[in-house]
Order: C-alpha cells, then structure tokens, then sequence
C-alpha cells in the first residue's frame, strides 16, 4: 500500500521543502467527495494524487460520523412502504424548498435539476452495485407544513444506508486504496495546502505545509505544529475540502441578516478540521465564491456528554411529537414543529432574544420518537446487527438516548411538572420559565387530544404521520396526554444551535469546473462536495430537503472526475 502520511523518503530537503511529485491530478480533501473523485479519476485511467491535512485515520472525513441518509426518488425501498414517488413531485418539493432568487443561482439551479434526476435515477443502482444497502423503513425528514409549492418533502425520501456513515465511505475508501497498492494512487496525509499554483492563469498545482505526525483518534483535534513545506504539480486540481462548519469565527463572518445577529454560543456538528480554509484559498486564486451566507444549521442540538472534537454536538431526528417551547416557555408557532422546518425554526429563534429553545416530552415520546445523528450514536445500524437493532421496536429507549438522558447536562427528567420546570431552570440558570406559562401551554395541548380531530395543526400532523407505515411502526409514538402518568416520567430537553453545512461555495459549471467571477471557468481548477455548494455552488438554494448532502457528494464528485477525464 503506498502510504505518503508526511512525504516521500528523501524528498524533503535540509530547508524543508518537498520536491514536487507530478500526477494527473490533484485531489485535496480525503472526505466522501475527494474518495469519489479519486476512485473515478483511476476508473478512467488517471493517475492521482489524494492529500488531506489530517492524518490516514481520518480518511473519509464527516461523512463517516454522518447517520448515512440519502435522498431517493421513487425507490424499491418507498414502492415497499406503500409511498408514491415521482421525479415531478421531488422536483416541486426541491425547488419550492431552494427558493433560487439570485442572477447567481443559475448553475446552482442547473445542478439541482441534474441531481433530482441523479436521485430518481441510476443513484440507487450505481450504489447499489458498489455494495451500498438500504435500511427498509424510509425516514421522513423537513416534513415543512406550508403549501405543496413550499418547503418540504411531500413524502418521506429519508433513505438509511445500511452502515450508517461507514458503510457510504467504505466501497470508495475501499477502490481508492486498492488503487493506492497499485501505484495509480498517492495518498499524502498530513499536508495541509496554503496556495493554488497558478501558471499563466492556469492552476497547475499547490503549495502547503507538511504537519507533524498525529496519531490521535478520529476527529479529534490534531497538532498543526509545521514540520516542512511541499510543492506539487498536476494536470488538474480538485478541491474537496468541505466547508466552514468547525470554524465559528467564519460561521459568524458569513452569518445573513435575515437570520438575524449571529449567535454567542454555539456548538459543533463537525471536526475542528471542516475550517473553511480552502475556500478562501481557491477565490484568491481567482475562483468565485457564492452564497456564502448560504447555511445550514440545526436548532436541536445537545452537549456531547462524552465528546470527541471541541464543542461537540449532537443532533436529535425528532419525531413530530414533543412540545416545543421557547427560552421562557412559549410555544413555536405552527408549523414550526419537531422535524418540520429547520432553518424556519431557526430564524424563529434568533428573533426571540435567546439562543436555546426546549423540547418537553414524554419517556413514551422519548422510547418512539428520539433518534440521535451520527454513525457512533447507532451502533445497530452502523455495526448492520440486526439483533440490536431489534430491540428499537420492543419497549425502552434505544441505548444512546437513554446514555444521553442520563448523564447529558441538556436533560432534565421528572415526575410532576412543577418538579420539571424547576430542573429546567437549573439547566440554565436564568431562571426564564414560569411554571405557569409551560402548564398553560402543555395542558391546552393535552385538552386537544380527546378527539381524534383538532384546531392544533400539530396534533393534526402527528395523526397524520401515523398514515404513513413506517412512521406508525417506529417512528410516532401513539397521540396521548403530556400529563399522562402512564407515559412517564416528563422530560426536558434544552436544544441549542448546532452548526452543520456550508450550502453556498465555489461556482461550478456540471463538469465540476470551477468559475471565475465573469463566469468563465479558471483553467484546472475543479470543485466538488461541500466546497462547492455540494454543486453549482450551492444547489440547495435557501434550504435542504436532507438526505442530500452526503448524495451531494457523491454526484459532484462523479461529475468533477468525469469532467477532467
């Protein structure tokens, strides 16, 4: 296997630096992207370079933490499910969800339309004959609650890959590696790049720093301490180095003021290394950088209580059943409920003063409805143990959330719900619940339970998810009382803003060419995943319908590859 973590024998000098190796191309970025363009590159018989700033026990990037969702049009997985799909219904639910406004949406918008097609075509097979298999029940995520020309997927689309994060990363990790025993591969880790080469206006290859070795643990922070410099040249350059989501001075920078101010205090969906650098690298070189206030973040976020990178945050995948309050205990407006419409949410939340809102819930809510994000929060599905995974259909919590339950500093847990507010306000300290504004919330929520019809548009919701097969089987708890005793104890849950996504990024035509501002493309110069808006530069518009970022990357960058060779 040839491995390069640091550089070749010899080929650093007594000034540190690193004689130039030639490739066809370069590849920065050893994520999901980056392990598709690669894998491609060598399938059309390109010879390639891979470097990634952290070391090989990183490679495949988030996506390897990710819970492995992938957006599927009219699958064998939904037929079976009894749901009905169409290319011309994902289509309406994408772009009434982009909301594509700007002169510089044109090739974002182009890329969104190749990617419906992507998905409600040959995604699935080509996946599927890579070895990619699918969790049966389809999740319904960004249910959004408006009209059917507005945000939201009209049904659920939510596909699990069977092995969670890993198993989307692996038949890539896996080619490229093999292709790295066969020399057609050089993988360079632990060179973090700091230029684009530009020769005559063409970007002919990079420049950077070889970091000293680290052997510590996937996704956790690593030393940056220089050990030299390295040059490099080829044909082409890649960039696949994800977004800024690691880095909350950019995520501040960037932040749109139809959001509001950008917020004090946040927590992290990803590793310190999503840093954003390459962005800013690439439009000095002279690549455009659009809709970088494009973004998306997660208003249910929970303190890791056993963290891995700094600030770590879980995501919950709510169900549609828990009450939703404010800071001081009002409830979200419809139809801002649990797994409706995230970034509705959460500029709801940044006009209310505060920075946190809550969940208050039910164990029989918690039991059905409480999934967590992240391939380390499954091991049922990410491990593909089907007798773990089992037990999510029998009663108690799955083990994570009931670890979270336990031992997270976000919880409260009671038996009366005065008893619960007031451990509510000690989670804080600021005391912003009164009692009798949350009992005068969840009591008329409970007196809307009587009757199987109701003016509560979220009660409605959660009845009607319940049509749905899967929903039913493990996914919406039975309707019933918050202040039922049978299904207690009552819980409290405080969710804080959780950084996630770049959607905006490095223009790019469907060839994966990155553009300058004049809209011609920067002579070898590619993008793809993340650092490109996951295509186009950004073909999410406004809003994502889920299940499209990792399905971003696979097809941006299939389509970069396919545009080099």
């Amino acid at each position: 296997m040839v491995y390069l973590p640091y550089a070749p024998v010899g080929a650093v000098s007594a000034a540190g630096k690193a004689r130039a190796m030639d490739s066809d191309v370069i590849v920065i970025g050893a994520g999901l992207a980056g392990l598709v363009a690669a894998s491609e590159l060598v399938r059309l018989g390109k010879s390639v370079t891979l470097l990634d700033q952290e070391g090989e026990q990183s490679l495949g990037g988030q996506a390897f933490w990710s819970f492995g969702g992938l957006f599927l049009v009219d699958s064998p997985e939904q037929r079976r499910m009894g749901i009905k799909d169409s290319h011309d219904l994902a289509s309406q639910d994408w772009l009434g969800t982009a909301g594509f406004d700007r002169p510089e949406d044109e090739w974002p918008r182009k890329w969104a339309e190749a990617y419906v097609d992507f998905a409600s075509g040959e995604k699935r097979a080509w996946l599927h004959a890579l070895g990619v298999r699918f969790f049966p029940v389809v999740g319904w995520a960004e249910r959004g609650g408006y009209t059917a020309q507005g945000h939201g997927n009209s049904v659920p689309r939510f596909h699990i890959t069977w092995g969670t994060g890993p198993g989307i990363v692996e038949p890539f990790a896996r080619r490229v590696l093999e292709a790295a025993d066969e020399g057609k591969v050089q993988l360079k880790f632990r060179h973090r790049v700091d230029d684009l080469t530009v020769t005559d206006g063409v970007v002919t290859g990079v420049s950077g720093t070889l970091l000293s070795p680290d052997g510590s643990a996937r996704g956790v922070a690593t030393s940056r301490e220089p050990l030299g410099e390295f040059e490099l040249s080829a044909g082409a350059v890649v960039v696949t180095s994800g977004g800024i989501g690691g880095n909350f001075d950019l995520v501040r920078q960037n932040w749109p003021e139809r959001l509001g101010k950008p917020p004090k205090r946040l927590i992290s969906g990803v590793p310190a290394h999503v840093d954003g650098r390459m962005l800013g690298i690439a439009e000095s070189a002279g690549a455009n950088l659009i809709n970088r206030d494009r973004m998306w973040h997660y208003t249910e976020g929970i303190e890791n209580w056993d963290p891995i990178w700094p600030h770590h945050g879980i995501r919950i995948l709510p169900g549609p059943s828990s009450l939703w309050l404010d800071a001081t205990g009002k409830r979200l407006p419809a139809p801002l409920f649990p797994g409706f419409d995230t970034l509705g949410t959460l500029e709801h939340i940044v006009t209310t003063g505060h920075e946190y809102t809550w969940f208050v819930l039910t164990q029989k809510i918690l039991e059905k409805e409480f999934a967590l994000s992240g391939s380390e929060q499954n091991p049922d599905l990410t491990g593909k143990n089907i007798k773990l995974l089992l037990k999510r259909v029998l009663p108690g919590a799955p083990g994570p959330v009931e670890a979270f339950k336990k031992h997270g500093s976000d919880f409260a847990v009671a038996a009366t719900l005065p008893e619960l507010v007031a451990k509510m306000n000690g989670i804080t300290g600021e005391g912003l619940l009164e009692y009798e504004t949350v009992r005068a919330a969840v009591e008329a929520r409970d007196a809307e339970m009587t009757n199987k019809f109701t003016k509560d548009l979220q009660v409605t919701a959660l009845r009607g998810a319940r049509n749905y097969r899967g929903d039913k089987l493990i996914r919406v708890a039975s309707p019933h009382r918050l202040l039922d005793p049978k299904a207690g104890p009552l819980i409290g849950v405080r969710l804080n803003l959780l950084t996630r996504k770049t959607l905006g990024g490095l223009q790019t035509d469907l060839d994966g060419r990155v553009l300058r501002a004049d809209g011609t493309p920067l002579p070898g110069l590619y993008a793809a995943g993340e650092a490109a808006g996951f295509g186009g530069g950004g073909m999410h518009g406004y809003r994502s319908l889920e299940g499209t970022f990792l399905g971003g990357c696979l097809f941006s960058g299939r389509q970069a590859a396919r545009g080099i060779a």
